[in-house]
C-alpha cells in the first residue's frame, strides 16, 4: 500500500492553525505547563482520558476549564466525594406520580468534557459507574443504555500527598485512562506571571474558537498519520519489556514488576505517539513521538512489587530502564 506523506502533512498544516488557536485561547489563563497541555491535546485528537495528578495549586483544574471553554462542546464538572452515589453520577429514575410511570433523569455524565475532581475522593461503587462511560461511551439507566456523545472525554486530577478520606481507584479503571500526567511545579518565572495576574486582576475570558465538527476531523486526520511497521514493533517491543524483562536483558527489572503494561498500552502509545505527530506538524511517526509520550501512556501500567516499594524504585524509573535498553529502529 501506497501512502502519500505529502497529502497527510498537508492536511496536519490544514489543521494545525485551529488548533492554534485553542492553544491561544487556553494559554489566557494558563501560564507555563506547555507539557500538561500538549498531553491535553493528545488526549483531545485521540479520544483518550486523561488522570492528571499534582499537589494543589498546579493550575490542573484550570487548565481543564480552560480547554472546554475554548472547544464549543457542553462541560460539566464533577466534585467527587466520600457520599457521592452513582446516580448522582450517570442519573436515575423518577418516579411521577400523576402519569404512573418512572422518567429518566440523566445525570452529569452526559456531556462531552467530563472535569472529575479529586476523583479518588469518591468511593468504588462511584469509580465503578465511570468504567462503562469510559470504555462503552455509553450509560445504562435502569432498563435503558444511553448512547454519549462524541467527543467524550474523562479529564480527571487526584492529590498524591493527602490520603486521608481517600480510596485508591481500581486497577482496571486507572487502565482506562489512556494518559497519567505527572504535573509539577512552575517555573521561577512563570510564577512570577502568575502572582502579577492575580494581583493585578488581570482576568481574561477564553472564547470558544473550535466547533465539534472540526475536532472531529482534526481526529480523522490524526488516524490517518502514516506509522511504519518497524515503528509499530518498536512499541510492542516497550511493552513487551515490562512484561518479560529478561527477554530484553533487563534482569535487574524481574524482582521489581508485579505486572507488565497491558495491551491498552500499546494501542494508547500507537494512538499517542501519532496525535503527537501531529501536533509538531508531521505527517508521520517516528521513534521519538513514541519515546516523548511513553511515561504519561505506561507510567500507570506498569504494577511494581514490594520490593520495588522498598528500594523506592518508581514505575518511571522502571519505563526510563526499558527506554534506554530496548533497540530503537
Amino acid at each position: 500500500m501506497t501512502v502519500d506523506i505529502q497529502k497527510i502533512k498537508d492536511l496536519v498544516h490544514r489543521d494545525a492553525e485551529q488548533l492554534e488557536r485553542v492553544k491561544h485561547e487556553v494559554r489566557k489563563v494558563l501560564v507555563g505547563q506547555d507539557a500538561m497541555l500538549s498531553r491535553l491535546l493528545i488526549a483531545l485528537l485521540t479520544g483518550g482520558h486523561v488522570l492528571l495528578e499534582g499537589v494543589p495549586g498546579l493550575a490542573k483544574t484550570t487548565a481543564i476549564k480552560a480547554l472546554a471553554a475554548a472547544i464549543h462542546c457542553k462541560f460539566n464538572r464533577i466534585q467527587f466525594t466520600p457520599d457521592l452515589l452513582p446516580a448522582d453520577l450517570i442519573g436515575t429514575l423518577i418516579y411521577n406520580p400523576r402519569e404512573g410511570n418512572f422518567a429518566t433523569r440523566k445525570g452529569p455524565i452526559f456531556a462531552n468534557l467530563i472535569l472529575a475532581d479529586e476523583i479518588n475522593r469518591a468511593p468504588s461503587k462511584v469509580q465503578s459507574a465511570l468504567l462503562e462511560a469510559m470504555q462503552e461511551h455509553q450509560v445504562t439507566i435502569g432498563d435503558e443504555t444511553f448512547s454519549l456523545d462524541d467527543p467524550f472525554l474523562v479529564l480527571a486530577t487526584q492529590n498524591p500527598i493527602e490520603q486521608e478520606g481517600t480510596y485508591p481507584l481500581p486497577e482496571a479503571q486507572v487502565d482506562r485512562f489512556m494518559l497519567k500526567v505527572v504535573v509539577g511545579y512552575p517555573s521561577k518565572a512563570d510564577e512570577r506571571k502568575v502572582v502579577d495576574a492575580v494581583l493585578d486582576d488581570l482576568r481574561r475570558e477564553v472564547q470558544p474558537v473550535l466547533e465539534p465538527q472540526h475536532l472531529l476531523a482534526m481526529k480523522q486526520t490524526v488516524a490517518a498519520i502514516y506509522m511504519d511497521d518497524k515503528v509499530k514493533d518498536y512499541v510492542l517491543d516497550l511493552v513487551s519489556a515490562t512484561r518479560q524483562p529478561a527477554e530484553y536483558k533487563l534482569r535487574e527489572l524481574v524482582p521489581l514488576i508485579e505486572y507488565g503494561a497491558s495491551p491498552r498500552a500499546s494501542i494508547n502509545l500507537c494512538l499517542a505517539a501519532r496525535a503527537n505527530a501531529f501536533l509538531v506538524g508531521r505527517g508521520y511517526v517516528t521513534p521519538q513521538d513514541v519515546k516523548d509520550v511513553a511515561f504519561d501512556v505506561l507510567r500507570h501500567r506498569v504494577l511494581l512489587t514490594y520490593e520495588a516499594e522498598a528500594e523506592n524504585t518508581t514505575a518511571d524509573d522502571v519505563v526510563r530502564k526499558v527506554l534506554e535498553s530496548v533497540p530503537v529502529p
